[in-house]
């Protein structure tokens, strides 16, 4: 792919420094990259023969390039990242920032309250999240309520407030969902210590409040105070009923992020864990369209930062399925485990991310499937067919003043082409440029070959053309006694009219619908095919014509010649010395001859 000329000396001048570059187009920043060398980068977009068609159509709409350079790769990450979340180009896959994730918030207040939000404040709470799983928060959330009695009102519960009585406890209360701060019915040293507790589940840290409520609970029954005790034996089995449900393969593991890639032609799936104490806290699985052909550590980098940003992790281990490029994360380490519980814990993420891409994959094969269905079922109603059509022929013939006439057959299958199915023809029993016979001849060789095969006919056949090429087709399924076993239609070209047997007026199909636009995709495809098999071999006979008159050049010489060189006019190219090599002295000297005799002039 050549560089567009005012390209070239921009081009030649980039620097051979680590940076970032952006391409513009007419209306702005089309795609932003990242390079250890910036002018190799950017010279590849435009030297390579095999970029994908999104590759090609992006280098056809740069019309401006820019870069800036940084001192290493890692500063071109991060500025590559904040450009693509910035201005969201069209070539880049899009980054954005996660601001609407829910977080649990402990108020900084005195007696202070956990409640979700989506806004995050700078006013001194504790902000946990934020929760990519809004089920799995309140879970935990309702968790936390039943295991410690908090408070829910906005009141300001200054010692003032508090002493000068100017509240009275509410229903939360009564129901024993509130230890009644409002009133000084609990002290703040107590309440601040089931806050204590709250923090480590937060945390995923369960082992601190699993050991405090376990105390309690054996004080309790030593104390003989055992409906005291069963409360506590109730809030351990509630944590140990959530801790089962999160635990991974081992419990040391602690403060570590797992990411996992699997990706198909278009999209990309990638699998997130954030693993605190043994458990996982949080889990997310998202879907990358694909805009270039990158590779999966080009789409993987750049999510781990964006979804590590997202979910406000600190974690300084990362766990990989592909090797990645150094990432900017300070004292981060970043391995993909091949052994061990973290190789386990990896491949959870593996199964979480494949199981993504082969559901998704199905629904779109599933949404395909239900949309060759429903074409099919439209042709059936609009033709009356009595069965499902899911195989279908179409056939056309092609001529040029009568020479070298050819026909073609191409076939559909569930409303797809099935392009092994497609067949030439060579017109044997035709001279002239007669379609009628044409179209006899090929709809009688095609279907009494299918018969003597044994193999299944279609349920429907379509003919390029008007009432004459349907019935000389309908003759021939006659003839073969399979007339009633194939219903045929014909297509005529300048009014897109259908034309179906024993019936002098064409049926008009509603031009939106699916069964014409499907008819006219067949004739198109059956033309095409047609059409490149004729000029094929009208071209070879034309070429072949010409060296086979010459005296004294055989078929077989002139066949030689064309099939290495391709054209006659590359073969007059050719040096005497190299003809020689080709096909020896005598045939060389009658060829050069030949040539010789054309171009001198006529009297």
């Amino acid at each position: 792919m050549a560089a567009k000329d005012h390209l070239v000396e921009q081009i030649r001048h980039l620097p051979h420094r680590p940076g970032i570059y952006k391409f513009f187009d007419d209306e702005g920043i089309i795609y932003v990259g990242k390079a250890i060398d910036i002018r190799k980068r950017v010279s590849s977009y435009f030297n390579k023969q095999d970029h994908n068609k999104k590759t090609q159509q992006l280098v056809r709409n740069i019309k401006r390039i820019e870069f800036t350079i940084v001192d290493s790769e890692s500063d071109a990450f991060l500025l590559e990242n904040n450009l693509i979340k910035e201005n969201q180009p069209k070539y880049n896959i899009l980054l954005k920032d996660g601001k609407t994730y829910p977080y649990l918030c402990l108020t900084n207040e005195r007696f202070p309250r956990l409640l979700p939000t989506r806004k995050k404040i700078n006013d001194g709470s504790r902000y946990y999240g934020p929760y990519a799983n809004l089920t799995a928060m309140n879970i935990l959330l309702e968790l936390i309520r039943a295991l410690y009695p908090l408070r829910t009102c906005t009141y300001n519960l200054s010692p003032e407030n508090v002493a000068a009585g100017k509240f009275k406890v509410c229903l939360e209360y009564h129901l024993g969902n509130c230890k009644g701060p409002c009133e000084g019915l609990v002290d703040e040293d107590s309440y601040n210590q089931n806050i204590q507790q709250i923090r480590n589940i937060l945390s995923g840290n369960l082992s601190v409040p699993k050991a405090y409520f376990k105390e309690k609970m054996m004080t309790a029954a030593q104390d003989q105070q055992f409906e005291l005790a069963h409360s506590f034996k109730q809030k351990l089995d509630r944590l140990d009923d959530f801790q089962a449900k999160s635990t991974v393969v081992n419990a040391s593991l602690s403060n570590i992020d797992v990411f996992s890639i699997a990706a198909n032609e278009k999209n990309a799936f990638i699998n997130y864990l954030k693993v605190m104490n043994g458990s996982i806290i949080l889990t997310q699985s998202v879907e990358v369209v694909k805009k270039l052909d990158e590779t999966d550590a080009e789409i993987l980098a750049p999510m781990v930062m964006q979804m590590r940003e997202e979910f406000e992790s600190q974690s300084r281990e990362i766990l990989v399925n592909v090797a990645l490029p150094e990432l900017p994360i300070p004292n981060a380490v970043v391995t993909v485990p091949q052994i061990g519980d973290k190789r386990k814990l990896l491949e959870l993420s593996i199964k979480n991310v494949m199981y993504l891409r082969k559901e998704k994959e199905s629904m779109t094969d599933r949404s395909k499937d239900l949309n060759e269905v429903r074409i099919m079922e439209t042709i059936k109603k609009d033709l009356r067919l009595t069965e499902l059509p899911k195989h279908i022929e179409c056939f056309d013939n092609s001529n040029f003043q009568g020479d070298n006439p050819v026909a073609a057959m191409v076939c559909f299958r569930n409303a797809k082409p099935s392009k092994k199915d497609y067949r030439h023809y060579h017109i044997k029993t035709v001279v002239g440029p007669n379609d009628f016979d044409s179209m006899y001849e090929v709809v009688t060789r095609r279907y009494r070959r299918l018969v003597d095969e044994g193999a299944s006919l279609p349920q429907l056949v379509i003919v390029d053309g008007g009432k004459g090429q349907l019935s000389m087709a309908v003759k021939a399924l006659k003839d073969l006694n399979l007339w009633g076993q194939i219903p045929v239609i014909g297509i005529a070209k300048r009014l897109e009219e259908i034309y179906v047997p024993n019936d002098p007026l064409p049926l008009y199909i509603d031009k939106k619908s699916e069964s014409l636009r499907l008819f006219q995709r067949m004739r198109d495809e059956v033309h095409r095919f047609g059409i490149t098999f004729h000029r094929n071999r009208r071209d070879a006979a034309t070429l072949k014509t010409e060296l086979t008159d010459v005296k004294g050049l055989g078929p077989a010489t002139a066949e030689k010649l064309l099939s290495k060189f391709k054209s006659v006019k590359k073969i007059r190219e050719l040096s005497e010395a190299e003809l020689v090599a080709e096909i020896g002295k005598a045939k060389s000297r009658v060829l050069l001859s030949y040539f010789q005799q054309q171009e001198e002039p006529t009297e």
